[in-house]
């Protein structure tokens, strides 16, 4: 297969030096709007991740935003599937129905993807690489999904090395109100929930409850004589709710709880991937809470946030009915964090934040303390600014920075470009694993460590029914931890290069009708040259929206992902074609139905494991 080249780094240290050519010299000759032509005024929509409150025209990096309403368009069950809307975003799932799920953005690896779900970070701190796994994480409760692409280290720690996944859940509604919906479909799979809402001057509430039986299809795939069913189960509970106390204060408080048993399928040598039919089952607990008292001063110019936060995991696998392995892990969050805004040009926000984490037996903190720095010297620039300085009781103190700035020179135009840093101290298991002749864990282990710059455009035209983005990127990865046999246990062995091209796109060419799309280009390899596994170079997505007058919508949404490398074989390129329809029979009563895989392409996102042919699902919803 034909690869693109690498985009010249040359022509992206070009596109770098015009952006700051062009915050420094101001607005271009013929930016101002045309006489007589009325002043494009958009809402503006606030990336909650950035920790300054920025709009996406100021914010300076590149962030997707998902929201729950985008979900619902186009029929996301999970969150993993939602996220894989998003460009520069590579999905792994070894099997559906409850198959490991881990989230790449531009090319890193799925453990440096640091995630959070209402401020608590969920990252599993028993596993290996201290990633999370998005297979049991459901859309019903999710009411907006940020991605921030690279390094952020500085505006939320450790971990960040790659990017951030930050979930917020659904909250309470004036009055009362709720949801009730059940779903049937292909391989006897049922999914229902129910929710109920309320508010008043008081606050607001929201708690619901979800579930999923399915008998599911062969984690191992079928087309290689694996025709053994694996079956999923898995209940949630959720309930956040918000108290408005005197002088505006607020406390706003979040939990979520899931149980999930998922059968999988065993280790085989010499099969494809090394996977076939076996008798495996993993029954895991998860829990995430948190507490936040938002304080506002001197007339809401300075914003206090005091968040307490803590997330469990509870995991235990089974070989034909006998215990076979256990893990657990907890993370303790305790975040302070003020932003003053001094005046229209300059906004400064600071804070410190303790993590305590446990896992089988093993316990670490870490201390952060960060300090981030807006300032519009005049409207249409924003540039800001940031360090962060982390004390890791193990590990020591690293220090991470990061820039960004932000141009608009028209309502219509945002040029942005942003640098910064991120670090990855060794997890708890990475620290203390050794096997195969080693007499001690690697006392010598150093945190990863990364380092990455984007560029990029966006257009709206005026009336809105049309935008384009591009984005180029470029990041550098050192000190990977990776496992050898010949040390017996985890050394500092790797590094990574990824750079590429995120385009995305939309137009709306009547009120009823909207096309969207993206595309990456992702070149990412390692040190040696050697191209990532698992890292498609080309993928994208095209949707089609219908929402004419009436009580019909529905959405076609097709994906492309290109071939991959996966360990010394290549998993083939594939397209898959999902179709999803709402039929509203009352204003309280609406009608819903789902085709995957329309075409009934045979695929697999990870060598050996099976994915879904075609397959379906009917199911009403009722509203209150």
């Amino acid at each position: 297969m034909a690869h693109w080249p690498r985009p010249p780094t040359a022509l992206a240290l070009a596109g770098a030096a015009s952006l700051c050519a062009i915050v420094i010299g101001g607005a271009p000759a013929g930016a101002q709007t045309p006489a007589g032509d009325a002043p494009l005024t958009l809402d503006p929509v606030i990336v909650e991740g950035s920790r300054l409150q920025q709009s996406t025209t100021e914010v300076g990096s590149s962030v997707s935003i998902i929201t729950a309403d985008d979900i619902k368009r186009q029929g996301f069950d999970f969150a993993v599937d939602a996220i894989a809307s998003a460009p520069g975003v590579t999905i792994n799932q070894n099997g559906a129905f409850g198959g490991q799920a881990s989230v790449r953005i531009r090319g890193n690896s799925s453990d440096q993807t640091l995630v959070l779900i209402d401020g608590v970070v969920v990252n599993d701190p028993s596993t290996p690489g201290g990633g999370f796994d998005f297979s049991r994480l459901g859309t019903e409760n999710i009411e907006r999904i940020e991605i921030l692409k690279g390094p952020q280290s500085t505006l939320w720690g450790a971990d960040a090395i790659g990017g951030v996944v930050s979930i917020t859940t659904k909250r309470g509604q004036q009055g009362f109100g709720g949801t009730v919906f059940g779903e049937y479909g292909s391989f006897n799979t049922f999914r229902g929930s129910g929710a109920a809402t309320g508010g008043n001057a008081l606050g607001d509430f929201r708690v619901a409850v979800t579930g999923i039986i399915s008998d599911g299809i062969s984690k191992a795939d079928e087309d290689n004589g694996n025709p053994e069913e694996d079956a999923f189960h898995s209940l949630s509970l959720s309930g956040r709710g918000t108290l408005n106390l005197p002088a505006d204060a607020q406390l706003d408080v979040s939990l979520l709880y899931t149980d999930a048993r998922t059968e999988f399928d065993s280790f085989s040598f010499g099969a494809e991937g090394g996977v076939s039919d076996g008798d495996e089952v993993s029954e895991t607990e998860e829990f995430s809470g948190s507490a936040t008292l938002k304080v506002p001063l001197f007339g809401g110019r300075f914003q206090n946030i005091l968040l307490g936060g803590y997330s469990t995991i509870d995991r235990e696998n089974f070989f034909e009915g006998d215990p076979s392995f256990q893990a657990d892990g907890n993370r303790t969050t305790f975040r302070y964090q003020g932003t003053f805004q001094i005046s229209d040009a300059h906004k400064l926000a600071f804070g410190a934040e303790r993590e305590e984490t446990s896992a089988n037996g093993e316990e670490r903190a870490i201390n952060g303390f960060f300090g981030l720095y807006e300032f519009k010297p005049i409207q249409t620039v924003t540039l800001t600014g940031g360090v962060r300085v982390d004390d890791d009781d193990t590990f020591g103190s690293k220090t991470t920075g990061r820039v960004a700035a932000a141009y608009n020179p028209t309502p219509q135009w945002t040029v942005r470009g942003s640098w910064g840093q991120g670090f990855k101290p060794p997890t708890l298991f990475q620290s203390t694993f050794f096997c195969c002749g080693a007499t001690s864990p690697n006392s010598d282990l150093e945190a990863e460590t990364s380092e990455a710059f984007d560029v990029g455009v966006d257009f709206q035209t005026r009336d809105r029914r049309g935008a384009l983005g591009v984005t180029y990127f470029n990041q550098d990865t050192d000190n990977l931890i990776t496992f050898s046999f010949a040390a017996g246990g985890f050394e500092n062995i790797a590094e990574t290069h990824s750079e590429g091209v995120e385009v995305v796109g939309s137009y709306a060419p009547t009120d009823w009708l909207t096309l969207t799309a993206n595309y990456a280009y992702i070149d990412a390899e390692e040190g040696d040259g050697t191209a990532l596994i698992r890292v498609p170079r080309h993928s994208g997505d095209a949707t089609v929206l219908v929402d004419p007058q009436g009580p019909f919508s529905g959405a076609l949404l097709v994906r492309y992902n290109s071939e991959e490398e996966d360990f010394n074989d290549t998993v083939d390129s594939w397209v898959r074609v999902d179709l999803n329809a709402a039929y509203d029979i009352t204003e309280h009563v609406e009608l819903f139905g789902r085709i995957e895989n329309l075409f009934d392409a045979d695929y697999q996102q990870i060598l050996g494991f099976g994915t879904l042919g075609i397959s379906g699902s009917f199911g009403v919803r009722l509203s209150y």
